[in-house]
């Protein structure tokens, strides 16, 4: 029974927590380093296979790991290792569209239709600015997407899925809501901004990211696969519960083009970490378009230009955004100082859902 292979899952996860690997900084008080490991631990019962996470604030830095790396075995987590990382990944690619908006070549207030004439219908009132803070009422692909526990994923999980392919299905469906009248997760915007900054550049978006971004800042850990399948190694193992299976399947590899521009990106926690201090610390953006990003598409809402924010229970806004990738979930926010930073990956078990308790090992990460 699946439910039945879960619960061994789960048990087995939370017997293995409190055999961890641990690599503290010597700046971090044994308090300090306990509370965050307490805080870890807790996210596996929660609904993990396995987590790792790294923090980083003027006392140094903090890496740790709780669960395993794969069912079955007692192997640690890999403190390092890569993840797919999912819509975490919006945030690189907005920074490039607004980095282009920076160098005078794109409008923030261009219609889509001026870049992608007769692709988006009703395109001449959809705005790069819209697409970006998810206010375009276009709806979400993902929504149309044979993801788990559909069987057909497993089936499908080769398929190389082109832009063209996930953009025609999401505008097969009708509007959300009028162009900028509401905010409206979709992925289906982001997939329109990868093609922008295509016909923009005339390279890919992936070079584009590559170029700006990933080589700069030495985020050697970082890769748009495209394509590839693989995910490099030390990793965590993704899973995926699907209908008809006596257990979980193992996803770790599949191809990653149904993610494309929104959200195919594999990642380390140490390397989040760069990118969203050198985004906030400004050296990615002028003060300006930071400042665009930092500003609600709609007013009272939470999220920006590929960049969301929380509160925290020491008052303090963090800035980030997180990622769930079938099976992997990730959470990298900093504070807006950028003296504090946490980010953290886990691998599901289907048992319980993790997000209240990585809020909370976020919370604690930077606050302390």
């Amino acid at each position: 029974m699946v439910r039945a292979r879960l619960g061994l899952v789960a048990a087995l996860a939370a017997v293995l927590a409190s055999s961890t690997a641990m690599v503290p900084s010597a700046a971090y008080a044994g308090e300090d380093r306990d509370a965050l490991q307490r805080r870890l631990d807790d996210v596996v019962p929660a609904g993990a296979i396995g987590a790792l996470a790294e923090v980083r604030t003027d006392r140094g830095v903090w890496r740790g790991t709780s669960g395993v790396a794969e069912i079955g075995t007692s192997r640690e987590v890999p403190v390092r290792g890569s993840f797919r990382a999912g819509s975490v990944m919006k945030s690189f690619l907005a920074t490039v569209v607004l980095q282009l908006v920076g160098e005078g070549r794109l409008r923030l207030d261009d219609s889509i239709e001026r870049w992608l004439p007769g692709v988006v219908p009703g395109g001449d009132r959809i705005t790069l600015r819209q697409l970006l803070a998810h206010t375009s009422g276009l709806y979400d692909v993902v929504r149309t997407l044979p993801l788990p526990p559909d069987p057909r994923f497993v089936e499908n999980r080769w398929h190389t899925w082109s832009a063209t392919d996930l953009i025609e299905r999401g505008l097969a469906q009708p509007p959300t809501h009028a162009p900028g009248a509401a905010f409206s997760y979709t992925s289906t915007g982001y997939l329109l901004l990868g093609q922008v900054v295509e016909e923009v550049t005339g390279a890919t978006y992936a070079a584009e990211i590559e170029r700006r971004i990933i080589g700069p800042l030495h985020l050697r850990h970082t890769m748009l696969p495209g394509t590839s399948p693989w995910i490099p190694r030390p990793h965590p193992h993704g899973y995926a519960q699907v209908e008809g299976a006596a257990e979980l399947v193992d996803v770790t590899e599949m191809n990653p083009s149904l993610f494309g521009a929104a959200g195919e990106i594999v990642s380390s926690a140490g390397d989040l970490n760069r990118f969203f201090a050198a985004l906030l610390g400004g050296r990615l953006l002028p003060a300006r378009l930071l400042a665009e990003m930092k500003t609600p598409g709609i007013p009272g809402e939470t999220y920006g230009l590929g960049l969301r924010w929380e509160d925290t229970s020491c008052g303090v806004p963090v800035y980030g955004h997180d990622g769930d990738a079938v099976a992997y979930q990730t959470w990298s926010f900093v504070t807006a100082d950028g003296r504090r930073q946490a980010t953290l990956a886990v691998t599901r078990s289907y048992e319980g859902d993790a997000d209240d308790a990585a809020a909370e090992f976020i919370d604690q990460a930077l606050c302390g």
